[in-house]
């Protein structure tokens, strides 16, 4: 992507959640709002989205990077782990557990995944997908473990399988692998049917592939208003804690890092260490706040980790995507 486009879709991001903050100033969006907005993202803008991403001519190469992205991943979220595990001993127990989790878990599903988009097109969502699978089941496991008593692995296993994002690359992946089969397949069929239904059928199929796609562009947008709303919520002056600073460093500026000197050692292509640098550079997950307000934690630290950390990536995102393309 050349720098024109990659400040233009900057100031894009930038105007849409000045819109949201603004939006929700005024009180034209209200906090029952936000939850609604974050669940249709979460449950059904997203995965339209991940599912659009995989809609390309499929061959063997594809394949091969699903495999350097998965293994690149699970290496990272290795390192993240450890890293929590020994950087936050000497603090408070509430705080830490806070700095544990947002050192595990970032906000790249409900943010990297649009903004990878954005940056690298269908294609590099498509790996950004992939990406954070083994963040998922770090999020569900040890990131849950950071606040309460692990989970027994039934229930873990349970909230990763059905999780709608996961679902969509499910779907993603069966369209992908199998198109020509899929295609010759309805071929078949179609020549048995009566004209009449033949034109129901593909009429329906072109609205529901419509719909998909149409409810998939509207992720950014809506995104953007969510991060927007959130940032509203919390005084600029109160934001400089000197530990939610650190996890933004760590988050926006370490691991991003770390994992650009392990793409280097394996030899990772550099189309894929730029999406796998990127989705690793995302602010701390939104969850950090809530999970810290359910179990007794310092929420309002927690809040203060993730929109620090969020402002901070509206200049770190474009200055790592300009510095590995």
């Amino acid at each position: 992507m050349d720098i024109t486009g990659l400040w233009s879709l900057q100031c894009m991001m930038f105007l849409l959640t000045g819109a949201g903050a603004i939006l929700k100033r005024k009180g034209i969006l209200k906090d029952s709002g936000k939850t609604v907005l974050t669940d249709a993202v979460l449950y059904f803008f997203l995965p339209c989205n991940i599912i659009n991403s995989f809609r390309m001519k499929f061959d063997s190469k594809i394949l091969l990077r699903f495999g350097a992205v998965l293994f690149l991943s699970v290496f990272v979220q290795i390192v993240s782990y450890i890293l929590s595990r020994i950087l936050y001993n000497k603090k408070p127990d509430s705080a830490k557990r806070v700095l544990q989790y947002a050192t595990i878990v970032s906000n790249s599903g409900f943010l990297g995944l649009p903004i990878a988009e954005g940056i690298y097109g269908a294609e590099g969502m498509m790996y950004a997908s992939i990406f954070i699978i083994p963040m998922r089941i770090m999020m569900w496991s040890a990131g849950i473990a950071c606040f309460t008593e692990s989970p027994n692995f039934k229930s873990v296993v349970k909230k990763i399988a059905v999780h709608p994002c996961i679902v969509a690359v499910y779907i993603g992946l069966f369209l992908l692998l199998f198109q020509a089969p899929i295609q010759a397949l309805n071929a078949g069929i179609m020549i048995y049917l009566p004209s009449w239904l033949h034109t129901i059928i593909n009429i329906l199929g072109l609205a529901l592939d419509r719909a998909v796609r149409s409810a998939g562009n509207c992720t950014t947008a809506l995104t953007m208003l969510l991060i927007g709303m959130m940032l509203s919520e919390v005084s600029l002056k109160s934001l400089f804690h000197r530990d939610a600073l650190f996890i933004s460093l760590m988050r926006l500026a370490i691991l991003p890092f770390l994992t650009l000197l392990l793409c280097r050692f394996f030899h990772i292509e550099s189309y894929l260490t730029a999406i796998c640098v990127l989705m690793t550079g995302m602010p701390a997950g939104s969850t950090s706040a809530i999970l810290a307000a359910k179990y007794d934690c310092d929420y309002v630290f927690a809040t203060k980790c993730v929109v620090i950390s969020t402002l901070l990536s509206m200049l770190t995102i474009p200055l790592w995507s300009m510095g590995i393309s």
